[in-house]
This record gives structure tokens, C-alpha cells and sequence, in this order.
């Protein structure tokens, strides 16, 4: 058993102490205590055998086993410390089996983030944050700004670290940053006094996001706030096939007030809110139980990107606040203001841009949560616009034929013998997941011979009109060829004829042949 417990302390890079000779050696539960004699040696040869038994505990993943024995080694610590004074070998012995300890409980336990009970004795953990503390450096705090009901703004060497990057090689990132803000301050400001938030939560979108809508990271987050989507749902951020309102300033503000607050109401503390909104709750409570404390400053066991966030947060809302005092020129920014348009279909991005005298690129921009080309199928769908322009557009608008003014956003596809969903969604190059969505279809592999499913467009097509090349009314789409097409599949797929698919494309009368790779431009209504 000792060949056992040797071999797998090693490949934890756990220290073996040389003194545990017995593994099965029963601890000292003698009630007859001479207080004379020195106990120390006892309590700590016991409590390297209950580290050994952890080790075997943790390795066979036994979670119970591991809270039990690490609540044992936390009281003899307690009661070694409680003996007194301890001479120079005992306190070297002592500080050697700690920070060993501590090591194995931070770093190589597997179990332990199952572990939901505090078993940490208070004075062992309090020396072992204070030793950590000074290995980092002296923690000193210069107060920058502190008001009721604000969050109070303070400077230590990891802030000065991240001021100073700000103010080189991350100055013009920074400029772009302090623009934006000034845009959309009259827009979120109001939303975080509405939920009774401090203002200078705004500077944490800005450093999520750049306070960037369309925002979006290599973890799956979007948006200004960085929502990941199962957070977005829980929150009422709504992603389908037409928009993400994960990109939504105004919806998305709303919900991160909802979130922040919840973490605040769990640690009240805005430093461990903050730090749970970047790595999660759990990992904040297990550091907190870990080193006993709530101080965010001496969470050593946090991610590094944590450890880092509350710096790079608080170095920003300086700046944010004094802009000329760290060297940065304040540009005003138009404000983003906006009219709403209820729309009562579906229509094309193209046609409304046209009709409002937009870009469809800044059509785009005020509605950031528009994945596709066009608006969604649900009725009154809040189109926003630039000031000034709801009037010109309602009378445009109006003027269209209703065959122009609404988009076509699906084609149907009666499904074949020997297809599935995968294969049908890879034909049209969209996600099993949104052919499903669409079609309301819980089971994926299941769909019958015949059956009509409709296929949303992808985003991209553009409005068809005399002067581009398609018919008035019709919209474009770019096909692929794939193995095994032939021209009058395609054509019936997009329920249209080969010849007009010739005719589009510039093929010869009476070509048929096409080539896998192939794009071919089919106009659809």
C-alpha cells in the first residue's frame, strides 16, 4: 500500500514526507493527554497519513470520503495551532506541510470542486492568504472616487498596471471605446438608474464588448454584455433563425441588469459579482471557501483572466471618468437616438434600406439584432430608425405594392426517398438545428416521404428588380452545386423551371449538364 500511495503522490507532484512509515498506523484518540509532552509531532504525523488517504480517496473519486478526511487535517491544523508557540523545527515542519497542503488542496484534487460544505479551519487559511498576500506584494489601495450609491473606484499597482497600457499600447483600442461610450450613454445610463444599477457598470460593457452590439467571442458569447445563450435565455434573450436579441442594446442592458443584480444580491460585494460574471459563481464561492475570505484580493486560486478582470475594470472607469487627466482628447459622438416602426411582415432588409434613403449597412447598424436579410416573420416587428426619417418612410412605405414590400423567406422542399434532415439541411447549406426550429419538428430523425418542409433563406439575397437582373419581387440566391444535382432537381427544388435557370445563368438551350461546385444564381419568390 505504501509502493501504492508513493507512486500516485508523484504523479500529482505531491511531496511524500519520508517520516509516515505505517500507512495503516491508527490515529491518537487517547483522552489521556499529557500536557507536559509536545503533541505537535503526533498531530502532524496524523495528519500526513489523512493527506495520504485523501490522495487515494481523491484518485478513486470518492467526493464524501474527501470532504471527511480534508474536515480532519483542517481540525488537527486548528489544534496544532492552538498548542502554543512552536519551537524553530516544528514551525519549519509545520510551514513545510502547509504550503504541500495547500498545493494538493488548490492544484491536483479532482474531487474537490464537488465538495459544497466549507471544511476550512479559519486561522490555517488565514495564515496561508496572508503568506500568499505577501508573496504577491503589499496590497495598497488609493481611493479614486467614492459615492453613495456608486461603486467606489480605487487604485492599486494591478490598476496602474492596466492605466498605463491604456495610455500606450492600448490608446487608440481605448479612443474607439471612450467614442462609443459617449454614443451610447444617453441609451444605457437611463436603463441601469431604471434597475437602480450604479452608472459605472456601463464601463464593465466596455471592456466586455468595446461596447460593440455585434460584439461576438471565441466562447460563444454576443452582444454588448457578452451573453452566452443558455445566460441569454434564462435572462429573456430570445436567438432564432431572424435575430439574436443577445445584440439588442437596449434588451440586452436590461437583462444584465437582472443578472448583475442577482449576483450581487448572492455575495454583496461588487468586486465578487463582477469576477462571478466573468467565470461563473462557482468558481468564486469555491475560491471564497478556499482561502476563507471574501476579499477579492486574495482569491489567488481564481483563473487568471479573473484575477486580472477587476484591475482591467476598474483602470477603464477611471480613465472613462477622467479622460484628461490620463492624457485622452474627449470626442463628442452623435447620440444613439432612434424612431420605431412597427412592421406587420416579414420584409426585406434591401427594400426598407431603399425606401428609407439608408445604406442597408446603417440599417443594419440600428438593428444589430437582425441575423438574416430580412425582418422576422412575427407580427409588429419594431423596426428602428434614424430620427427624422419615421414620416418619409411610412409615406414610401405605404406607396409599395404589397408583392414588393414583403420578402419571400422560404422555399419549399417535399422530401424524397433515402433524404434526412442532415442531408437536406447540408443541401441548402443552412443548420439542422434551424431547419428543425422552423418546421417545429422535436424529433430530427424522424420526417415521411412527401413531407413539405419549408427552408428559410439565407441571409444575404438581395431585393430583385429590373435594373439588377431578377423580376420585380423576387429575390436572389446564390446555389452550390453538390454531387449528384441535376438542373431540373434544382429547378423543382425552388419550385421554378430549367430553362429560366438557364436563362439566368447564361447557359446554352438545352444544356443540362452541371458541374459539383458550380454556383448558380436563381431568382426566388
Amino acid at each position: 500500500m505504501i509502493v501504492f500511495t508513493k507512486q500516485l503522490c508523484a504523479s500529482l507532484r505531491i511531496e511524500v514526507f519520508p517520516d509516515v512509515s505505517v500507512f495503516t498506523a491508527e490515529l491518537d484518540t487517547s483522552s489521556n493527554i499529557d500536557e507536559s509532552r509536545n503533541r505537535f509531532p503526533e498531530i502532524l504525523r496524523d495528519a500526513k497519513l489523512l493527506m495520504s488517504e485523501v490522495v487515494i480517496s481523491d484518485f478513486n473519486k470518492d467526493t464524501l470520503e474527501v470532504a471527511f478526511l480534508l474536515s480532519k487535517i483542517f481540525e488537527l491544523m486548528m489544534e496544532a495551532d492552538q498548542i502554543g508557540e512552536m519551537n524553530l523545527e516544528d514551525k519549519e515542519e509545520f510551514d513545510r506541510f502547509n504550503g504541500t497542503f495547500t498545493n494538493l488542496y488548490m492544484n491536483s484534487l479532482i474531487t474537490v470542486q464537488n465538495i459544497n460544505a466549507p471544511v476550512m479551519a479559519e486561522k490555517v487559511w488565514t495564515d496561508i492568504s496572508e503568506a500568499i498576500e505577501i508573496e504577491m506584494g503589499e496590497t495598497k489601495f488609493t481611493v479614486v472616487e467614492d459615492r453613495d450609491g456608486h461603486m467606489p473606484l480605487v487604485r492599486n499597482k494591478q490598476v496602474d498596471q492596466f492605466i498605463n497600457y491604456f495610455q500606450t499600447k492600448g490608446k487608440k483600442q481605448f479612443e474607439i471605446w471612450l467614442k462609443r461610450y459617449a454614443k451610447y450613454e444617453n441609451l444605457i445610463l437611463p436603463i441601469l438608474a431604471e434597475h437602480e444599477m450604479p452608472e459605472e457598470l456601463m464601463y464593465l460593457a466596455m471592456i466586455e464588448s468595446g461596447l460593440n452590439p455585434k460584439a461576438y467571442s471565441k466562447a460563444n458569447a454576443s452582444g454588448m454584455w457578452q451573453f452566452i445563450y443558455s445566460t441569454g435565455k434564462q435572462y429573456g434573450l430570445e436567438r432564432d433563425w431572424y435575430m439574436d436579441e443577445r445584440r439588442d442594446p437596449v434588451k440586452a442592458t436590461h437583462a444584465a441588469c437582472k443578472y448583475l443584480k442577482d449576483l450581487y444580491k448572492k455575495f454583496d460585494n461588487w468586486n465578487l459579482a463582477l469576477a462571478a460574471y466573468n467565470c461563473g459563481e462557482g468558481r468564486v464561492l469555491r475560491a471564497s471557501k478556499l482561502h476563507q475570505t471574501y476579499d477579492f484580493w486574495q482569491l489567488h486560486s481564481l483563473p487568471r483572466e479573473t484575477r486580472n478582470y477587476i484591475p482591467y475594470f476598474l483602470s477603464a472607469a477611471i480613465i472613462a471618468k477622467f479622460p484628461e487627466k490620463y492624457g485622452f482628447k474627449v470626442e463628442t459622438a452623435e447620440p444613439f437616438t432612434y424612431e420605431i416602426v412597427n412592421l406587420e411582415k416579414s420584409a426585406d432588409i434591401a427594400v426598407l434600406a431603399r425606401v428609407a434613403g439608408l445604406k442597408a449597412s446603417v440599417l443594419r447598424d440600428y438593428n444589430p439584432e437582425l441575423r438574416q436579410s430580412a425582418t422576422p416573420t412575427i407580427e409588429n416587428y419594431p423596426l428602428k430608425l434614424p430620427v427624422g426619417k419615421k414620416g418619409p418612410f411610412l409615406s414610401a412605405w405605404n406607396a409599395i405594392p404589397q408583392d414588393e414590400r414583403f420578402a419571400p423567406q422560404f422555399i419549399v422542399h417535399r422530401v424524397r426517398y433515402g433524404e434526412s434532415l442532415w442531408t437536406i439541411s447540408k443541401k441548402y447549406n443552412i443548420s439542422i438545428h434551424d431547419l428543425a426550429a422552423v418546421n417545429k419538428i422535436r424529433n430530427k430523425n424522424r420526417v415521411k416521404v412527401g413531407q413539405k418542409l419549408n427552408v428559410p433563406l439565407k441571409g444575404g439575397q438581395t431585393w430583385g428588380n429590373r435594373d439588377n437582373g431578377g423580376p420585380p419581387g423576387y429575390t436572389k440566391r446564390i446555389y452550390r452545386v453538390r454531387k449528384g444535382d441535376t438542373l431540373g432537381q434544382i429547378a423543382e427544388n425552388f419550385n421554378t423551371r430549367a430553362s429560366k435557370i438557364r436563362r439566368w445563368n447564361n447557359m446554352k438551350y438545352g444544356s443540362h449538364i452541371i458541374h459539383p461546385g458550380k454556383k448558380l444564381v436563381i431568382w426566388v419568390k
